[in-house]
């Protein structure tokens, strides 16, 4: 298999696609300031909290490191703690609950994306990557669509075994659907065997770039990777960087990352190093070692291959002499996973890291690559929801190289971008009734100026983890045990403090319970638990 970066896919030719909408009706490109940013936002998928350089891990991310120099590392920015609410949130501005999202993926109700509104204010939308619905981006808003309309796939080759080749490994062979524009693929088995998800889907993105460089307009791009999410998939000679790095083990590389977060500014006393949940290192085996330390070379690399790519996606727009003008933002979906699917594959062969295998990073490197926070991915704790977010922004920001340690969510993106790109946020579309939004805009974050205090409580429900945060308190449930956190002083959520302050958890939990109230599904889905526990 070979890896070549001058082999451009040719594209598909792109269809009219014509939206008829009170909210296309809005859209007058003639009458919008020139000085709107273009705005591409880089979401990566299953990675943790500290894996980047610039949040403490010991990956090489230079370019990625770049962008925060000069841009602002938050630190409080969270997502839903699973793929598909999380993407949801994300586009729409309100909570997956509120769209049709909160439990399965069957497509965005009631609600605009991103892609609609700035399209409606005149900006060309373009997406690649991973969408994790039953929809295509191209239905959603966006101008041009390459990607895994999916959740996972193999990042080699997502379709049937090619000739000279061995089967490719996947979770559900022949079923993910793939997406060109208007075109569906199921299964798409790529002609070229230089195929890598990371790549292509930075391929698609440069091309689009390329194709509307002299429209004057602003563009939208949606940059969304699928790696380092399992299988564990990358490049021999990116592999190789990692072969020896990880035979130290987890809590070598666990307490690494918490010094460099500490010499960054990122770790202060009150972002404590949780409790290890790994497994003592040399309690395994030699050869477990060994599987273990290459499970986190192939992750590693899988993370290196990004910012690989989001180097490229630099240099083109600094070619096109965009990079001052266009905001960067970088996010995960969710936090690191601790699932193994592994053992699901009973035809794997080969080795971690090839296509005929498919592995998972698992519980112990898990643990580490969430650094300092307890839990992982579907956890409404700190492990499972809060992602490393940069925004870039040479015009429009004030305060380059800073921290922004405020509480935010997903939903924050809507409200930001509304007023970024002049957009009107309806109060229907497409013959339905549009959620209000829920998010607050960190534009005063970007622009230097003072950011007020959060006006609205946040919300997480996913799965078997549910929480609030209010002001410095948060309530956090998994199993519908509670505990009580106070933020501020507490950012790994290491002490509950539900003893001391009985009167926060109950008007919290309250709280939470109107707003659970008001999803049937979440309601019925907590009496089932009440019921299975009191058996």
């Amino acid at each position: 298999m070979t890896r070549n970066f001058l082999n451009i896919r040719a594209l598909l030719c792109c269809s009219a696609f014509a939206l008829c909408s009170p909210l296309q009706a809005q859209a007058n490109p003639q009458n919008k300031a020139n000085n709107r940013p273009n705005i591409i936002f880089i979401l990566v998928d299953d990675m943790g909290y500290s894996d980047i350089g610039c949040y403490g891990g010991e990956i090489s991310t230079p370019n990625i490191d770049q962008l925060a120099q000069g841009g602002i590392r938050f630190t409080q920015m969270h997502n839903t703690s699973k793929c598909f609410p999380s993407r949801a949130c994300l586009l729409t501005g309100v909570y997956a609950q509120q769209c049709g999202m909160a439990k399965s993926y069957n497509g965005i109700v009631n609600a605009v994306t991103l892609g609609d509104v700035a399209r409606s204010a005149g900006y060309r939308t373009l997406a690649s990557g991973k969408h994790h619905s039953n929809e295509s981006l191209y239905e959603k808003g966006f101008d041009r669509y390459f990607g895994l309309r999916d959740g996972a796939s193999n990042h080699f080759n997502p379709g049937l075994q090619r000739e000279g080749e061995g089967v490719p490994a996947q979770k559900r062979p022949g079923q993910r659907v793939w997406c060109f524009d208007d075109k569906v693929h199921q299964p798409y088995t790529p002609k070229e065997k230089d195929f890598y998800t990371t790549d292509y889907f930075t391929k698609y993105a440069l091309s689009y770039l390329d194709e509307y460089k002299d429209e004057d307009k602003p563009f939208l791009l949606y940059l969304s990777y699928t790696a380092p999410h399992d299988p564990l998939h990358a490049w021999p000679d990116d592999i190789a960087k990692y072969e020896n790095t990880y035979k130290v083990g987890y809590k070598a590389i666990r307490e690494a990352r918490y010094q460099k977060m500490q010499r960054l500014g990122m770790a202060d006393a009150n972002m404590k190093l949780s409790a290890p949940t790994h497994t003592a290192w040399k309690s395994l085996t030699k050869i477990q070692q060994q599987d273990e330390a290459r499970r986190m070379a192939v992750y590693a690399a899988m993370i290196d291959c990004l910012d690989q790519n989001i180097g490229r996606l630099i240099a083109k727009l600094k070619q096109q002499g965009k990079f001052d003008t266009t905001l960067i933002l970088f996010a995960s979906d969710n936090g690191s996973s601790a699932v193994n699917v592994e053992t699901q594959f009973k035809r794997n062969k080969g080795q971690i890291g090839d296509m005929t295998y498919w592995s998972s990073l698992g519980r112990n490197w898990a643990n580490v690559s969430n650094t300092p926070y307890r839990y992982n991915k579907n956890d409404s704790y700190q492990g499972g929801i809060c992602t490393p977010f940069i925004a870039h922004w040479p015009k429009g920001i004030k305060n380059a190289g800073s921290f922004d340690n405020h509480p935010r969510h997903f939903v924050d993106v809507m409200p930001t971008l509304l007023k970024l790109t002049k957009a009107e946020y309806p109060t229907n579309f497409r013959n339905q009734t549009i959620a209000p939004l829920q998010g607050e805009s960190f534009l005063p974050a970007l622009s230097g100026k003072a950011t007020p205090d959060r006006l609205k409580p946040i919300f997480w429900q996913w799965a078997r983890g549910k929480a609030i945060r209010k002001g410095h308190w948060k309530v956090v449930a998994k199993n519908d045990k509670w505990q009580l956190f106070d933020m501020n002083k507490d950012h790994s959520e290491t002490t509950d403090l539900q003893q001391q302050h009985p009167e926060v958890m109950t008007d919290l939990k309250k709280l939470y319970n109107q707003w659970e109230q008001q999803f049937p599904s979440i309601k019925k889905k907590a009496k089932k638990a009440k019921k299975a526990k009191k058996r």
